[in-house]
């Protein structure tokens, strides 16, 4: 009864610290930079309506089905928030952005063919092939949650995000809640733990995740740093924009202006020789005296 009333009292400090968090949110504007993480915020209060509506008043087949397509409804939108959350951290680095705009569609293309396989090849499964697909689709997201906060920690500096941006509050949040799920599902599957004591586990996790992300909401975040570090990720920025559109070196031009010089100078017309006949004009032509073009000067 103990554990029951723990377990109640964390599930439904879920839809009153996320309604804060997105109040928070609505008041200071910053759905204008996020509205992906606002719109998940949201959706995830109208998912406990329908889930504790299904466990407390439904039967156990429009609980399970329920549970399990909101789970689907929340990875996408979770997913589209690590989207939105790279996507802020790489704003003023187009061809970086643009380059993890590419790998995040191949990932979600690879998820869904997981899925797909993972769906098709538990057919005998006792869980069946619904929870199998979303279970490995839910572990892929969560490994990409602890990679993004990782990758946070690592290159916070050179793309110029503190520890204070809530950018890194949002992943900070995710990566926590990732890392203990993965961790408390590995210890359920090697019979350590029990399954009241995971759900009480990640019950927790969350409740710390969704805190984390109020925290972040009140707290004012930073501008974003431009310090000399920042120059690395500049020039992996230009990296890329010149892989995207290569350019013709400079140096050919003058070849070119040569080749063009040289060209032109070859359709110059040669002067042609003097023939005989105007040779000998020259010779028989009279030639002006000099003493007499003096004397005629002198007489006038």
């Amino acid at each position: 009864m103990h554990l029951q009333s723990t377990f109640e009292v964390l599930w439904f400090a879920h839809p009153v610290l996320q309604l804060a968090a997105a109040g928070v949110m609505i008041w200071r504007k910053l759905q204008r930079k996020f509205p992906v993480f606002l719109a998940y915020l949201i959706s995830q209060v109208v998912v406990f309506a329908v889930v504790f509506a299904g466990y407390t008043w439904g039967s156990y087949p429009q609980f399970f089905y329920g549970y399990w397509i909101c789970s689907i409804i929340s990875l996408i939108i979770g997913f589209k928030v690590i989207h939105e959350i790279f996507l802020d951290v790489f704003r003023p680095y187009h061809a970086l952005k643009d380059l993890g705009s590419v790998l995040f569609k191949w990932s979600a293309l690879v998820m869904v063919l997981v899925a797909i396989v993972v769906a098709a090849a538990s057919s005998v499964s006792a869980e069946g092939p619904l929870v199998e697909s979303v279970t490995t689709v839910q572990r892929c997201v969560r490994v990409i949650q602890v990679g993004l906060i990782l990758l946070l920690m690592v290159f916070s500096k050179y793309v110029g995000v503190s520890w204070r941006h809530f950018s890194f509050g949002v992943s900070l949040g995710f990566g926590t809640f990732a890392l203990v799920e993965l961790l408390v599902v590995a210890l359920y599957t090697s019979d350590r733990v029990s399954a009241p004591n995971r759900d009480l586990a990640n019950m927790t996790a969350y409740d710390l995740s969704v805190l984390i992300w109020l925290a972040y909401c009140v707290m004012k975040s930073p501008a974003r740093e431009a310090v000399n570090t920042l120059l690395t990720s500049q020039r992996w920025d230009h990296g890329l924009g010149d892989i995207q559109h290569p350019q013709t070196p400079d140096s050919l031009i003058p070849v070119f202006e040569s080749m063009v010089d040289r060209a032109f100078s070859r359709m110059e017309p040669v002067p042609s020789e003097p023939s005989a006949l105007e040779k000998l004009e020259k010779l028989t032509a009279p030639k002006s005296d000099p003493s007499r073009a003096t004397s005629a000067s002198s007489k006038t």
